[in-house]
């Protein structure tokens, strides 16, 4: 069950997001891979917890180990 990502067609046109936000995972997924600690990124949003941020983080992770099958292989 998702806990902290949803994907709502009414909300960034379907894009998944932090629940109860309009933020995406992806830019959240952007600013780790540009070597912000999740303390910055709480600062970007501080209406968002560092609690959130990191469940959201797992949760995209485990979807996309639950969907490997389904990434092209190169």
């Amino acid at each position: 069950m998702k806990k902290y990502i949803i994907s709502d067609p009414n909300i960034l046109g379907g894009k998944p997001v932090i629940s109860g936000t309009r933020i995406p995972i992806d830019q959240i997924l952007f600013l780790l891979n540009d070597d912000y600690p999740i303390e910055a990124i709480h600062e970007l949003y501080p209406h968002v917890s560092v609690e959130t941020i990191k469940g959201a983080v797992e949760e995209a992770a485990q979807i996309i180990n639950t969907h490997a099958s389904q990434v092209s292989q190169a």
